[in-house]
């Protein structure tokens, strides 16, 4: 195991959600991040923790960051990694998840993180293989590594997370990184804001526990933490913006609605960025503000974190 770590066992053999984890679990998970951090910045970022062991990343939409960040994650820890092109895969020709699930199992893989277009599906997978299943971001319904390492980047510049006023700003209602968030960082004491258009918004969204604003300026008042999200146009069946041009006037992080924040507040942004359209491409920049290049790296360390605790699965 590594240096700085005892090899403790980890309670859940998948991590499909963040529902079920404990905030000893996630802090768990943080704290051999930490190590990874250090560890990717320097010249040997190898080990051998899974050497012998299979990572599958199963990817049914397109994903840059998050697919490379698996690839990474599973390479430095001496894994060996296949990457499955689904567009040229038996899906194509009729095959259903649970063929391709069947048919994974049957390669005995230790690892498979996958990315769905619809909701619940790692949970379907995860009954019917013997292996462990990631969650690379299921629908509209969860993304738990992207939870996972935007609290790391938090934690690495704020020191905390408890009792910090944190908004998440934009497509609530389509975000699979919102619903994450909301969840995480409540289980970890943060007070948690979401401001968007009535349009973008959830149903009910105090059942979140979390305090709804439909005016930005009003929902950033003194937070700590921005939290922008990109309009979801793949998954819109009709128009929920009148313009983009209209949506950046009211929801688009500018000097201005920045100035409503406490003066050293972060901006965090999951990616891609529509510069222009969520977020002013200035602004986005800000080395001084922005912490969305820090998320990048943090991804690559909470996911090595993930695949060696679900490793330790007893």
């Amino acid at each position: 195991m590594t240096e700085s770590m005892s090899p403790k066992p980890f309670p859940h053999r998948h991590l499909l959600g963040i529902d079920g984890l404990s905030r000893e679990d996630v802090y768990a998970i943080l704290e051999l991040a930490k190590y990874y951090i250090a560890k990717n910045r320097e010249p040997d970022k190898k080990h051998a923790i899974l050497k012998g062991r299979t990572l599958i990343n199963l990817f049914f939409e397109n994903s840059t960051r998050t697919r490379t960040s698996f690839e990474l994650a599973g390479k430095r820890l001496g894994a060996d990694v296949i990457n499955m092109s689904v567009s040229t895969s038996s899906t194509k020709k009729g095959e259903t998840l649970i063929d391709t699930a069947m048919t994974l199992n049957a390669m005995h893989p230790d690892f498979i993180a996958v990315r769905h277009p619809e909701s619940g599906a790692p949970h379907l997978l995860a009954r019917k293989v013997n292996c462990s299943v990631i969650n690379g971001g299921d629908g509209c319904h969860e993304h738990p590594t992207q939870a996972l390492l935007d609290a790391l980047t938090i934690l690495q510049h704020k020191g905390k997370i408890e009792g910090l006023q944190v908004a998440i700003c934009g497509d609530i209602l389509h975000s699979r990184v919102a619903r994450s968030n909301m969840k995480l960082l409540n289980l970890l004491g943060a007070k948690v804001r979401i401001i968007a258009p009535p349009t973008l918004m959830p149903p009910c969204p105090e059942s979140f526990g979390v305090e709804p604003f439909y005016d930005m300026r009003k929902g950033l008042k003194g937070c700590d933490i921005i939290m922008m999200l990109r309009l979801q146009m793949e998954r819109m069946e009709s128009n929920f913006v009148p313009s983009v041009r209209e949506y950046f006037q009211f929801y688009g992080l500018d000097n201005e609605k920045l100035g409503y924040a406490k003066p050293d507040a972060l901006i965090m942004h999951p990616g891609p960025i529509n510069r222009g359209v969520e977020i002013d491409t200035q602004l986005a920049d800000d080395i001084n503000r922005s912490v969305i290049l820090q998320q990048v790296e943090m991804g690559v360390a909470v996911r090595q974190a993930v695949l060696e605790m679900l490793g330790r699965h007893a």
